[in-house]
């Protein structure tokens, strides 16, 4: 009855899709406004149906309802209530459903919150919203239908995928399809000024938001992930430069470059065609990303198996992109800058080149990601890029962008005088030399690490100055120092929302600096009483157990003793687990954590033998914690930068009401 119920709600859901697509071009053509209003109650119904598939599904892998297909692969009696919760998108099929209902939230969000103040853009906006929901509801319906019954009740589950049991995984998912499936409402409202010709700001000040809070999302779905390979995955790191890591980083960093663009058409009416070309690479990057983690075409640890939905994905990826292109090159007239750039040396053109270097190291992420691929196609054999080519390619990109951060706030609109520049970075250049003395000093000496913190030092002066300049300016009107910085940030959320953002890059780009260049591993085989060496640190192999864990769970635990210049600090207990259901193997670490430095520690193999031997991998990992301290000075940036204005929402309701020019 449950599995009938959703399979008919993801129809319903279907059908109303369908027609909300239909009545919206119908009613736009012939101009009867009933039709339109049809179309977006059919856009918000959408949603409860699928909430309600979703539902149903969930409450199968709480009653562990194994006559479902999809509850027997990614759940067991065994599991707790808050797993087979998650094992919603523990699979292809449940996850497919999770990324509709999401999708289909936010297009019901978008399409009530701007119906009355701009109708028109929405109307338009629909007929896209709905062909994308189209496409993923095929895709659930065809080929990753969650509700398929079994012939046969098996008495348990296979149980959920080990590599995501872990509190990471709970919110990951989760966080990764909002910022995809968010991206989708700035590129429907940027298809739909396209084809009603209303080809001024208003579509991005309507989309500002949903941009933001989509990109907030990606980002902490990209951190989170990181973490979760930090925990997890034993790799000593937080990056791996996976192809699915870099599915989900491809589209934040085409939206990155489309964030800091679309300021420059609403200042100063420039980049319009530049805009459309980033919010289409956006969404098209993110259904190949989805694509890439599906289809199995690119193996990985994160994706699912091998599916028929690639070729799908293939389609309707060749159709968006001839459908976007004809539209772009349709109102070519009308995309045309009003404003010109009036000097290289410029805010515009600092922006400008921000967009280059960010879509440089896309291309880059872009082609080592698809070298497997090329490599099959031109040679017949797959070929790897691995993490070492990755950095050597990245780094000078990434660091010439950090350079970037801190010189972009002393530029001006239209031009920026060289004395006047000469003169603000004098005192930067100083410190951040002061600084690097210091540390050469200290001992450190390698000129990749001086000058990855010179460029980040540098930076920081030139952020921190924006501030205690708007700061004391503010203060000269008599308000008090927290009062006048607190009302500083609040008249101007975006510019300084971003410097917080930029704050928090560089605090994360110092712990990265660090870690990249003087992290130290070793791999080791130890007897119990051993001990072994790394940096200042000292590590005892004091003996290893083996026991049964919850659910099918057979786990090896090692204890340690780390000692720091001889005195004793923490005891660590690393984890070999094994799944006994599926034979699926996981490797759990145990660190000792500073804000300056982990000790990383993981069981590679155990021999039990009369005197008890394991083979461990040890690293020392400097400053790894900057990376997570850094996301949250992130995180805050773009919740101010993300805040509503009222003013702003002034605008967009007054341009709202100017007729839309088309031009063919």
């Amino acid at each position: 009855m449950i599995a009938d119920l959703g399979y008919a709600a993801i129809v319903l859901a279907f059908l109303a899709a369908i027609y909300a697509g239909i009545a919206s071009w119908y009613g736009s053509r012939t101009q009867q406004i009933r039709w339109v209003e049809s179309a977006r109650n059919a856009t918000i119904a959408t949603f409860p149906l699928l909430l309600l598939a979703a539902g149903l599904l969930i409450v199968s892998l709480l009653r562990s309802d194994f006559s479902l297909e999809y509850v027997w692969r990614v759940s067991s009696l065994e599991m707790p209530t808050y797993l087979k919760v998650t094992a919603m998108w523990g699979g292809q099929a449940g996850s497919l459903l999770f990324w509709n209902v999401l999708m289909a939230g936010f297009a019901a969000t978008a399409v009530a919150i701007n119906w009355k103040r701009q109708q028109e853009l929405t109307t338009h906006a629909i007929m896209v919203l709905s062909f994308t929901q189209v496409f993923f509801l095929i895709l659930v319906m065809v080929v990753e239908n969650p509700f398929i019954r079994l012939e046969s009740i098996p008495a348990n589950g296979n149980g959920l995928n080990p590599l995501l049991r872990h509190w990471g995984m709970i919110i990951h998912p989760p966080l990764l399809y909002l910022g995809f499936t968010g991206f989708v409402i700035p590129y429907s409202f940027a298809m739909a000024a396209l084809i009603s010709g209303k080809l001024d700001d208003t579509w991005i000040r309507i989309t500002r938001r949903w941009t933001l809070v989509a990109w907030l999302f990606l980002s902490l779905g990209l951190i989170l992930g990181g973490r979760w390979a930090y925990d997890v995955l034993g790799w000593g790191g937080y990056w791996g430069w996976d192809p699915v890591e870099n599915a989900s980083l491809m589209p934040w960093l085409a939206g990155t470059a489309f964030l800091h663009s679309v300021m420059i058409q609403e200042k100063r009416n420039m980049f319009k065609m530049w805009n459309m070309f980033l919010v289409i690479l956006t969404y098209m990057l993110v259904i190949y990303g989805t694509f890439i983690v599906r289809s199995g075409v690119i193996s990985s640890v994160h994706s699912f198996a091998e599916s028929a939905i690639g070729p799908l994905f293939f389609g309707f990826m060749a159709f968006m992109f001839i459908f976007s292109a004809y539209w772009v090159h349709r109102r070519r007239g009308g995309l045309h800058s009003e404003n010109a750039l009036s000097s290289f040396f410029s805010r515009e053109a600092a922006f400008l080149y921000n967009n280059f270097l960010i879509l440089a190291i896309l291309a880059v992420v872009f082609l080592f990601t698809n070298f497997p691929i090329i490599s099959e196609l031109f040679t017949g054999e797959k070929g790897f890029v691995g993490p070492p080519v990755y950095e050597k390619a990245l780094a000078p990109l990434f660091a010439a962008l950090l350079l970037l951060m801190g010189v972009a706030p002393l530029t001006m609109w239209y031009r920026t005088s060289m004395k006047r520049f000469e003169l603000a970075v004098r005192w930067p250049i100083l410190t951040a030399t002061l600084v690097i003395v210091v540390v050469a000093v200290l001992g450190i000496r390698d000129w990749k690490a001086l000058l990855g913190i010179w460029i980040v030092m540098f930076a920081v002066y030139l952020t921190l100055a924006e501030f205690v300049k708007g700061t004391r300016a503010r203060m000269k009107r008599g308000e008090r120092p927290w009062t006048a910085f607190s009302h500083l940030i609040a008249r101007n959320r975006r510019r300084y929302g971003g410097y917080w953002i930029h704050m928090g890059v560089l605090i994360m780009a110092l712990g990265i600096i660090s870690f990249e260049l003087y992290q130290q591993e070793t791999q080791i085989r130890m007897n119990v009483g051993d001990t072994m060496s790394i940096n200042r640190f000292e590590m005892q192999f004091m003996g290893i157990t083996r026991y049964p864990g919850p659910d099918d769970l057979l786990i090896t635990e090692a204890t340690v003793d780390v000692y720091e210049n001889g005195e004793y600090v923490a005891t660590l207990q690393p984890q070999a687990q094994l799944y006994t259901r599926t034979q699926q193997p996981m490797t759990i670490p145990d660190a000792r954590e500073t804000i300056t430095e982990d000790f990383y520690v993981i069981v590679v193999n155990w021999e039990p033998t009369s005197a008890d031997q394991a083979t461990f991998r040890v690293f020392y990992n400097p400053m790894i914690n900057w990376v997570w301290f850094g996301t949250v000075i992130f995180v805050i940036g773009t919740l101010i930068a993300a805040w509503p204005d009222p003013r702003e929402e002034k605008v967009t309701v007054a341009r709202s009401q100017m007729p839309a020019v088309a031009t063919d």
